[in-house]
């Protein structure tokens, strides 16, 4: 069995990985147009350097180990018409990811960027508004692995969590849980709206000028998902009518951010590169899910941890 991983791990992961498996011939560290791909069982990829014409190489591929929770960029029909098994690392990122959400919001709340500002003008002035967590509505968009962790933190600092998902089904660290149908009608309860969705052909463009209007003025509107969710020309005319108080960012419709788009000016906004779930234990966690994963294929058994269907792209 041949396993190529087409990103770089440092020298002591590879060496123990060659220790743990030594009927495995490794190839590591090699991009994914470096040379011949026909005799690889199994691709370790962060999905980006996955095309038709790649597919069409890897003459011997069966089992795509993605490294990272998106998949929306990659060949999916073709991966299903190949026949090739496919999981990623979904979960991977619910401790950065919800550890980034709640540090936003107490920032927010403890009005720390306006000190922060202050003290660069040397400015003494007490009267800051400040708010507390406790008591407040936060909805969560997605309540998956990574919202169910946001829920959680949540939980404990006394907020009321409202999950929202196409099911309706119950989630983990929801005090309720309702459908995308139903999100309008729940937005107004809302102090905080966190998004944590992934860009499917229902979650692209949820969020319409509408949703915006039925939030409160003093919400806070938070996307850690992906950028289709709303227009941006949808998402900054809410912000400059006041139709929410704030609104922090992660990811965008179109990234890099264009210098010329108005988010970058607007007072009410917090942009962050597309970096909340960056953590130095990435490459770690994602080698556990792999290792777990190695260790069933071995044994002939498919059913991998995190497995994805191609046709609904998650």
């Amino acid at each position: 069995m041949n396993v190529l991983f087409t990103f770089k791990i440092k020298d002591d992961q590879m060496k123990q990985l060659e220790s743990d498996y030594p009927g495995i011939e490794f190839c590591f560290n090699r991009k994914i147009d470096e040379g011949p791909i026909d005799e690889f069982e199994i691709i370790v990829t962060y999905g980006e350097d996955i095309t038709t014409k790649v597919l069409d190489r890897a003459k011997s591929l069966k089992w795509l180990m993605v490294a990272s929770a998106g998949v929306e960029k990659m060949p999916l029909a073709e991966i299903a018409e190949k026949g090739i098994v496919i999981s990623n690392v979904r979960g991977i990122h619910k401790t950065p990811m919800a550890e980034t959400a709640l540090a936003h919001i107490l920032a927010l709340g403890r009005a720390l960027p306006k000190l922060a500002e202050q003290q660069k003008q040397k400015e003494w002035n007490a009267k800051v508004r400040q708010t507390e967590l406790r008591g407040s509505t936060a909805l969560i968009l997605g309540p998956g692995a990574i919202g169910s962790e946001i829920g959680r933190l949540l939980q404990a600092f006394g907020v009321r969590t409202i999950g929202c998902n196409h099911s309706g089904n119950p989630a983990p660290f929801m005090d309720e849980t309702i459908q995308f149908g139903g999100l309008i009608s729940s937005l107004p309860e809302a102090d905080i709206v966190i998004s944590v969705l992934p860009s499917t052909e229902k979650t692209k463009g949820l969020l319409t000028d509408n949703h915006f209007k039925a939030m409160k003025e003093t919400a806070v509107f938070m996307n850690f998902g992906r950028g289709d969710l709303v227009k941006e020309s949808i998402l900054v005319e809410a912000l400059k009518n006041g139709a929410i108080g704030h609104a922090v960012l992660d990811v965008f419709e179109k990234e890099p951010l264009p210098a010329e788009s108005d988010l970058w000016s607007l007072p009410n906004v917090t942009i962050s590169p597309h970096v909340s779930s960056h953590s130095g234990k990435y490459i770690e966690r994602a080698l556990e899910f792999f290792t777990a994963n190695l260790e069933k294929w071995q044994s002939g058994d498919k059913n991998l941890t995190n497995l994805i269907d191609p046709e609904k792209g998650y």
